[in-house]
């Protein structure tokens, strides 16, 4: 039998940071593709940890503009702004500042496996993804084009 139950999202994000605040590690499943290829929604299940420090190029649980829930990953951090973006968004980016950062995603659980986010490897990958993006863009453009012909 199925016991499964759908709670909103905005109600199960405001408790996980609820128990961020208190110290604990949350298991959450993905949701979404705006993390894709890194974190694929609904397959995945993200390994949250309480905020220590905040560096470029985390994954984190931040919540914009005082209402949504994201999980995207950093992408600028300034004095008193922080500039978010999820791996499989192009163009759009979000901002808030640092008391809006909840959590990490320490590491992902695929397919039973749990990969880690802070290793070296992880790190590259991020890197490099980021740096890809003006050729990501000019991908998405080619096959747009060929979609409208």
């Amino acid at each position: 039998m199925n016991d499964r139950r759908t709670i909103d999202n905005e109600i199960l994000l405001r408790e996980v940071c609820i128990l961020l605040s208190q110290g604990k590690r949350v298991k959450l499943r993905a949701k979404g593709n705006s993390m894709r290829p890194f974190i694929n929604g609904s397959k995945d299940i993200l390994v949250l940890t309480p905020l220590t420090t905040l560096n470029k190029y985390d994954v984190v649980l931040a919540r914009i503009e005082g209402k949504r829930y994201v999980v995207h990953r950093i992408i600028e951090i300034s004095e008193n702004r922080i500039t978010l973006m999820g791996d499989g968004n192009l163009y759009e980016n979000e901002e808030c500042v640092a008391t809006d950062i909840f959590g990490t995603v320490e590491s992902i659980i695929h397919n039973r496996k749990e990969y880690s986010l802070r290793s070296s490897s992880a790190r590259l990958c991020a890197i490099a993804w980021r740096f890809l993006l003006p050729l990501r863009r000019m991908k998405s453009k080619i096959l747009n084009l060929i979609k409208q012909r």
